[in-house]
């Protein structure tokens, strides 16, 4: 049975981590997201969401980041390896169904998971 918690362990909490991946991590984008890879340590993927005041208020950058992470709780484990992801939220997605998002979020993933995994 598959493990669909979301607990700390599976999130980038620290600030010197994030500002590692900006600075040492592989980007790859598509219309309404960055995401900023990089191995991790640990034998887990870890993810941490950046949305900037640019995108919306702070209901809209919320709601973004909760769909976000429903997406990557119901699927990591289709990503194999241990990867830390920083996804950066484009202003595009602000308006945008989470059908939408969640489309975008799979062809990211799907993306990540062919070229480095």
């Amino acid at each position: 049975m598959k493990s669909y918690l979301f607990t700390k362990t599976d999130r980038i909490l620290k600030r010197s981590e994030f500002l590692f991946l900006s600075k040492y991590g592989t980007k790859i984008h598509n219309k309404l997201f960055i995401a900023v890879i990089d191995k991790g340590k640990i034998d887990k993927i870890r993810i941490g969401i950046t949305v900037t005041k640019k995108v919306g208020n702070a209901v809209v950058r919320n709601r973004l980041k909760r769909l976000i992470r429903e997406y990557f709780r119901l699927n990591k484990d289709n990503i194999s390896g241990n990867w830390n992801i920083n996804l950066i939220v484009k202003k595009e997605a602000a308006g945008l169904s989470s059908k939408l998002i969640n489309s975008s979020l799979h062809t990211l993933f799907k993306k990540i998971g062919k070229e480095y995994c």
